[in-house]
Formats: structure tokens, sequence, C-alpha cells
């Protein structure tokens, strides 16, 4: 049933892409693992008001706490990995220029994902196209003993990916962010700064159009 695809799809990408994020997260802890280990770490308040007093190392952590989630979002958004770059590298160019109007710095990670968030979907409406990323695609190793299974697995990942391409960049968010990053809807609603019920919506019509869309290939 193409509702078992959309959703079967879904783990497959998040236990896909998680590697990277755990790996990302060791790396850090390894870094963390020196002598300033017992230092108390900053808030994100804290790291903004350096920032804007002149500090380059404080901004630069900053960077460093959020990176791998615009990075991870982004290339989900888009497909490719040097246009996932550009736009975070952009977006923390924005996020760096106009600091003075984060009004929440404690919350100062929902607000620079807003930033990328946005400038993912400029730049999906700006290119216009339909792309299927296989460089993501090859990251995707299937475990599965049985070759024939994980060749049809890999199939469906295929197809979900160019399904996701296909949809709005406000539903393929939400679905993202559901199904793979495994957000909350409050999560969701926080850090886009939107509704809990309108996160709900965009997250009901990307299924359903996920399963149309399905629906079209080929039997």
């Amino acid at each position: 049933m193409p509702g078992r695809v959309v959703f079967s799809a879904a783990r497959s990408l998040a236990t896909g892409f998680a590697d990277h994020s755990r790996e990302a997260q060791l790396n850090r802890r390894s870094a963390q693992a020196g002598p300033s280990a017992g230092a108390e770490r900053a808030s994100d308040a804290e790291l903004v008001a350096r920032t804007l007093a002149g500090s380059e190392a404080a901004f630069a952590e900053l960077v460093d706490r959020y990176n791998d989630l615009l990075c991870r979002h982004a290339q989900r958004m888009l497909g490719r990995a040097d246009d996932a770059d550009d736009v975070v590298q952009s977006a923390w160019i924005k996020a760096f220029r106009r600091l003075r109007q984060c009004r929440d710095p404690e919350r100062f990670g929902a607000w620079v994902f807003r930033i990328a968030a946005n400038a993912c979907k400029d730049a999906l409406k700006a290119e216009r196209r339909e792309v299927v990323p296989m460089d993501a695609v090859g990251e995707l190793r299937s475990t599965d003993a049985d070759p024939e299974d994980g060749a049809l697995r890999a199939e469906q990942r295929r197809l979900i990916r160019a399904a996701l391409d296909r949809l709005p960049p406000d539903q393929r968010e939400a679905f993202l962010l559901k199904h793979v990053e495994g957000w909350s809807y409050e999560e969701m609603a926080d850090r886009l700064d939107a509704g809990v019920s309108a996160m709900k919506m965009r997250v009901h019509r990307a299924r359903e159009e996920l399963q149309r869309l399905l629906m079209e290939v080929p039997r």
C-alpha cells in the first residue's frame, strides 16, 4: 500500500541520516573531553550577548552548536550537499547581520533554524527544479540479509525521494521534520514559529500528496 511505502521509507531515511548525526555528536563529545570538560556550558543568550559585544569566538560556538541541524535539514530539503552548504552559509551570514533582531536570545536555535528553513524554501522557489538526490540515496545502506528485499527497499527509498522533491516546500519541510527528524508537532511549531494545528495540517496534506504521487508510479 502507498501509505506503508511512505512511512517505511521515512524510517529508512531517518536511519541513514542518524549515522551522520551520531558521528557529529561523538566528535563534539571528544572535543569537550579535554581540560575544559568541567567548564559550564554557556547559554545561547550569553553567547549572543558576547557576539554583540564583539566576540567572534562566541558566534563560532553558536555555529558549532547548530550547524549540523541546519545542514541536515537543508540537504533533505534541497537534495544536493553543495546547494545545502551554500544556503546554510548564507543563513549564518544573515543571522550574524541581523543578530540584534533576535528578540529572545535564549531561543536562538529556533530563530536561526527559521532563517535557514526560509532560505531553503526560497531556493526551491527560485530554481523550480525536480531532482532525485542520488548522492544522498547512496548513503542509505540497507542492512537486510535478503538481497532482493534490500533491492526493493532501495527502490522504495528512491521513489519516496522523487515524490518528496515534487511536494510544495512547506509540505516537504513538515513531512521531513515529523517523519524523518522525529520532531513532535509542538517542536515543529516552536522552531517554525507556527501553530500546532498548522503543522498537523501540513503533515496531513504532505501524506495525502505523497500517496497520490506514489499511486501514479507504474506497477
